[in-house]
């Protein structure tokens, strides 16, 4: 709902300043004075296109601001929302949510939730297909959830299987790739940590000379030389021995040598044990480097250990798995998809078969409504047609038009006057509720080339509507300003030699007035008044 609207430099307006109210909204005033400057603001608003031709003569731009009832879950700090317009005398324009830039776009899919335009050439969603199929749906509380489930779980599997052929040729030339890669490495069979025991290995063979020399000098200094350390060793030991039978406090220094003893007797059997292992071997050698050698090539090619190595070799084995059995999951998945397509159009016949036993009860709904609206002879007809599968089924739903006796039903927007489509925009929203309620909705020539009871009745039908939403009527005629709960008049008037429109909220006896001019021109005698104060009462 539109709490207030402000036109600044917009065509003949300076200025002004409207504050709506919740229910019915009556814009009256003479012809030419300007009331469809209201509704064409609030097209700007709602994302329309913008012109500099709109500019106020004199002026650098235009702009038009307006505060809403803040959608559900749009505005969590304040339950009201902002929406600018400037345009600029070069013809840009700017719009802004909540002081913040937007694109004209936004406010077009922000509007959907604000409001609807009904008139001659501001029809928006309610003459869309999408639209019509939700007018449809709604008039026979048609739900469209099991299709809608259907479709989700089929389009996911079709998904899958495209992404699978898409990469079919990709993964075909990979895994050619891949085998080439497993039969290299396996061919050469490396083991965790191989590399490293090789290293060691051609490090002793390629040194066994110099390893044989310095551990036979070690031998001979630890054993075999008439001075080597463990003759001295138990030398000194017998020395001590013969002293600490004297003298017994060395007893613990003579327990550490004698144990210096027994190690250092094991380090030589070491020694001479290592030294009996140790010879040449050249073919070992030429083996180790040549074992080396092939990891080498390998770890070039695929890592930098032989751990990192093995590591590639399972991705190789894993992605090589995953290629062969795609084949096996492409099979599954068609197998899988029809069974959901099998289920998919049985349950969008029976949505199909749903909507046409529905739309029959529009079509007369509708031409019950149309005839006290004078639209008597005309024909409406709901067309289902075959369309491409979507989560609201497999239905094309067209609403047509025959106005009058003896021809074809053709779309409605293309049969209809600006003034019959907003009859039927009226009839339909009296029919049925498609979208959230407490939006605003405006109005523009419901009443042109109408007039006495079909003007009451469209005023009653708008009453209706506006129990539920905010209603912006546009009227000539009094029988319908007669049903508004709130009425404005736009004048024209002159200030400092120029024109300029301007916009009043009347009270009950201003409107007792306005409608009497509606109902006879300047000649308001008491009788005029009095049919006028009739119109107010009878609603």
């Amino acid at each position: 709902m539109i709490h207030e609207l402000v036109v600044e430099n917009y065509a003949v307006v300076e200025r002004v300043r409207i504050h709506f109210h919740p229910g019915f909204n009556l814009l009256t005033g003479e012809t030419g004075s300007g009331k469809s400057i209201v509704v064409d603001a609030l097209g700007l608003l709602f994302g329309g296109r913008a012109s500099a031709d709109m500019i106020r003569a004199g002026a650098d731009r235009a702009r038009i601001s307006g505060i809403f009832d803040a959608p559900a879950g749009m505005n969590e700090e304040d339950d009201e929302i902002l929406i600018e317009r400037e345009i600029l005398a070069n013809g840009k324009s700017r719009a802004f949510l909540n002081s913040r830039p937007v694109t004209a776009t936004v406010l077009r899919d922000l509007s959907i939730q604000l409001g609807d335009i009904h008139g001659q050439h501001d029809q928006q969603r309610l003459f869309e297909e999408d639209m019509q199929r939700e007018i449809l749906d709604s008039f026979g509380s048609v739900s469209s959830d099991a299709t809608a489930k259907a479709y989700e779980e089929l389009r996911a599997v079709q998904a899958e299987l495209n992404q699978l052929e898409k990469q079919e040729q990709e993964r075909l030339q990979l895994a050619d790739l891949w085998s080439f890669q497993k039969k290299e490495i396996e061919a050469v069979g490396p083991k965790a940590g191989e590399d490293a025991e090789l290293e060691q290995s051609k490090k002793m063979l390629a040194n066994v000379a110099r390893l044989q020399q310095s551990a036979g000098e070690c031998y001979t200094a630890l054993y075999e030389a008439p001075e080597s350390a463990l003759t001295g060793l138990r030398t000194a030991i017998r020395r001590l021995d013969d002293l600490c039978r004297i003298d017994s406090s060395l007893e613990e220094t003579l327990e550490s040598m004698r144990s210096a003893d027994i190690a250092l007797n094991e380090a030589a059997n070491a020694v001479r044990d290592y030294l009996d292992r140790l010879e040449a071997d050249p073919q070992r050698l030429e083996e180790v480097e040549s074992r080396l050698a092939s990891l080498d090539r390998l770890k070039r090619k695929y890592g930098p250990s032989v751990d990192e190595l093995l590591s590639y070799l399972e991705q190789i084995r894993v992605s090589l798995s995953a290629a062969e059995s795609a084949e096996d999951r492409s099979r599954e998945l068609r197998e899988r998809i029809a069974v959901l397509s099998a289920r998919y159009e049985e349950v969008a016949a029976k949505l199909t078969a749903e909507r046409r036993k529905v739309a029959k009860k529009l079509e007369s709904a509708v031409e019950k409504e149309l005839k006290p609206l004078a639209m008597e002879s005309a024909r409406f007809v709901v067309s289902l047609e075959k369309s491409t599968p979507s989560a609201y089924g497999s239905d094309r739903v067209v609403f047509l038009v025959s106005p009058n006796l003896g021809e074809e039903p053709r779309p409605m927007e293309k049969v209809l006057s600006g003034g019959e489509l907003s009859r039927m925009a009226l009839v339909l929203k009296c029919l049925t509720s498609t979208g959230p309620t407490g939006r605003t909705l405006v109005f523009d020539e419901v009443d042109a080339g109408i007039g006495g009871a079909v003007a009451e009745s469209i005023g009653r039908r708008l009453k209706r509507v506006a129990s539920e939403n905010q209603v912006l009527c546009v009227t000539h005629l009094a029988q319908i300003a007669g049903f508004g709960d709130h009425h404005y008049t736009v004048e024209k008037g002159e200030r400092e030699g120029r024109t300029v429109a301007s916009v009043t909220e009347l009270s009950r006896e201003e409107r007792i007035q306005e409608i009497g001019r509606m109902l006879a021109g300047n000649r308001l005698t008491p009788e005029v008044l009095k049919h006028a104060e009739q119109l107010l009462d009878v609603q």
